[in-house]
């Protein structure tokens, strides 16, 4: 299972991009091509999505993306590729507002999304994505974040110290340093 790849976007097209990775060109569909720079290195978080008759690889700008990706994956009758366009469109943060306030109308506006299906998503996800819009995903601390979590900090906790966490360290002095602010 792939995380994420780093490479350059050599094409972006109506759906897809293509990420070259060590010589080799990955076909990624994405929500939104033009969000990743063309001849630029970038960042893909991944999902590959697998079934007898198709092998794909999906692709997300944020690690919040991709979890909300898989979490309308796992609803009933929702697929990626009624999936991709609802991120295209709408904004993660207004996709959990939307399912938390049972709001049907902004979730119908979606391509392929009828009455049926946004009630599905409602009845499956209220109340479970409140994490997703809080992630702290501040300026590539991404690694430290996990390795605190793992520890068993909360994200509340996490968020607070971060501003305080000298970026340019090695990942394991800046473990240290959070740690010490933690512990205060």
């Amino acid at each position: 299972m792939y995380h994420y790849m780093k490479g350059i976007v050599t094409l972006q097209a109506a759906n897809y991009i293509v990420l070259e990775v060590n010589n080799i060109g990955y076909s990624i569909f994405v929500s939104n091509p033009f969000q990743f720079e063309l001849n630029k290195e970038s960042k893909v978080y991944l999902y590959n999505h697998i079934r007898e008759d198709e092998n794909c690889l999906y692709g997300f700008k944020t690690e919040e993306e991709k979890e909300l990706f898989l979490r309308l994956l796992g609803v009933k009758g929702v697929g990626p590729k009624l999936i991709m366009p609802m991120l295209a469109t709408g904004s993660v943060n207004g996709i959990i507002d939307a399912i938390d306030r049972e709001n049907i109308l902004y979730l119908k506006k979606f391509p392929k999304v009828g009455e049926k299906v946004a009630r599905q998503i409602i009845l499956d996800l209220k109340g479970k994505l409140t994490s997703l819009g809080d992630t702290p995903s501040i300026g590539g601390f991404d690694e430290l974040v996990s390795v605190l979590e793992s520890l068993g900090y909360k994200t509340q906790d996490i968020k607070k110290i971060l501003p305080n966490i000298d970026g340019t360290l090695e990942i394991e002095s800046q473990v240290k340093e959070a740690l010490k602010l933690l512990l205060k």
